[in-house]
């Protein structure tokens, strides 16, 4: 067999359709058994979207829009973040203070009251 050409059955939808189907679906949220069929079978554009994830793919045109919309002056990189939306941990509040540690501190005994006789179950 000649280099360049793939044995094994053509593909039956092309790629565009297969990506333009991942991008339907991260578009709207929609789970990938519920993908138009005019994208192609699910299994198949979520197997293109699972490969390039893991080997990259994704990531190399993210960057590469990026620095193409950067180049054209397109993006501004100020950042502002204001306290009214800049929301604390819900443990922020109550953390410990440094020194305060409690095997830094004695641990003050509360005086019990005394037992006698006369108060003792079963006395008298």
């Amino acid at each position: 067999m000649p280099q360049g050409i793939k044995s094994g059955r053509p593909p039956v939808h092309t790629k565009q359709q297969l990506i333009n189907g991942i991008r339907f679906r991260t578009r709207t949220g929609i789970p990938w058994r519920d993908l138009p069929e005019r994208y192609g079978p699910w299994e198949t554009a979520y197997e293109l979207f699972r490969r390039w994830q893991r080997d990259g793919t994704w990531h190399r045109i993210f960057e590469q829009l990026q620095a193409r919309a950067d180049a054209k002056g397109l993006i501004t990189w100020d950042v502002s973040v204001d306290s009214t939306i800049a929301r604390a941990h819900q443990h922020a509040a109550g953390a410990r203070k440094k020194g305060t540690c409690r095997s830094n501190r004695p641990v003050a005994s509360s005086p019990s009251p005394t037992t006698t006789a006369s108060d003792a179950p079963g006395a008298g």
